[in-house]
């Protein structure tokens, strides 16, 4: 999508000025792992016009493959309009229906580009845009465990784009598809009732994936699997410019850190700082980091 962030802090309908800027929870995770080093493709559709060239031509210039990338010309590119808050819940304004993104489908999948993949990004926003793009998901999902290829759920729910008894129904059928789950404390407790994160990770594996990741902010993250429990504390911000992206960013520095071999607790520390930088910058992609720069922000000895 392209996203409008507002200039001024405050109420959305005060704001008067707007940073045009990209967004979208899949792409920013590709551009967060090209960021550190490793190699990622999106699949998706962008409008045939100058908002959609614009967020090609970004994700081609931050090393994303665009090969199942499409040009829509039957449909426009999405938008987001967002406001700017120092502090509490974050407005969001979605202008997504009937959006090229939303005609994504099963037919946009190429299998044996999937297949050569090691791992399958996946969020619970585009099953929530249409039934086509539902139906692309779950295909995805199969098409990749069916040939190995690690698949990994970030629920990323929003509310504004479909019900919390819909969003539970789907979001737990998908689960059973994916090897890792990725949600932060509030969706495992909507998907599982629990308000535990480890009794919610716990619930989480019987519904089928071999690991389940809560993100849990200020205390960092807990890693659940049948044969341990991993926590590792946050990377502590002296100010929060901007939360949101923080998730994709976490969820690019987890792929990272299985892709070089990394620990699960070397995994986390990575993920945790890139959650954290993401946030010290206005916009969803403009705080992903690139390795040095999570190196330099804390001495550890995971450098490789």
């Amino acid at each position: 999508m392209i996203l409008l962030l507002a200039e001024q802090s405050g109420p959305l309908r005060e704001a008067t000025t707007f940073r045009r800027l990209i967004a979208g929870a899949e792409s920013n995770v590709a551009i967060g792992v090209c960021r550190l080093g490793h190699s990622a493709g999106w699949i998706g559709r962008v409008g045939d016009d100058e908002l959609g060239r614009a967020i090609l031509l970004r994700l081609r210039g931050e090393g994303v493959d665009l090969t199942h990338a499409r040009a829509d010309p039957a449909a426009p590119t999405g938008l987001v309009i967002r406001e700017r808050r120092e502090f509490g819940p974050i407005d969001v304004v979605y202008y997504r229906r009937g959006s090229a993104a939303s005609r994504l489908g099963p037919d946009d999948l190429d299998e044996d580009y999937i297949r050569a993949a090691r791992i399958l990004h996946i969020t619970g926003i585009t099953p929530a845009l249409s039934t086509a793009c539902r139906d692309a998901v779950f295909a995805a999902a199969d098409i990749a465990r069916a040939a190995g290829v690690t698949v990994v759920l970030d629920p990323n729910l929003r509310l504004k784009l479909w019900s919390k008894d819909e969003a539970r129904l789907i979001l737990r059928e998908l689960a059973g598809k994916a090897d890792v789950l990725l949600p932060g404390a509030e969706e495992a407790e909507l998907l599982t009732g629990e308000n535990d994160p480890e009794a919610a990770a716990r619930a989480l594996l019987g519904l089928g994936p071999k690991l389940v990741v809560v993100k849990t902010g200020v205390d960092g993250s807990l890693a659940v699997s049948e044969s341990e429990v991993v926590r590792v504390p946050a990377m502590p911000l002296a100010r929060v410019v901007d939360p949101v992206g923080a998730g994709d960013a976490f969820a690019a520095g987890f792929h990272v850190g299985q892709l070089r071999g990394l620990s699960l607790p070397e995994t986390l520390w990575l993920a945790n700082r890139c959650g954290a930088l993401a946030m010290t910058v206005p916009g969803d992609i403009e705080g992903l980091p690139r390795w040095d720069e999570v190196m330099d922000a804390s001495q550890s000895d995971i450098r490789r």
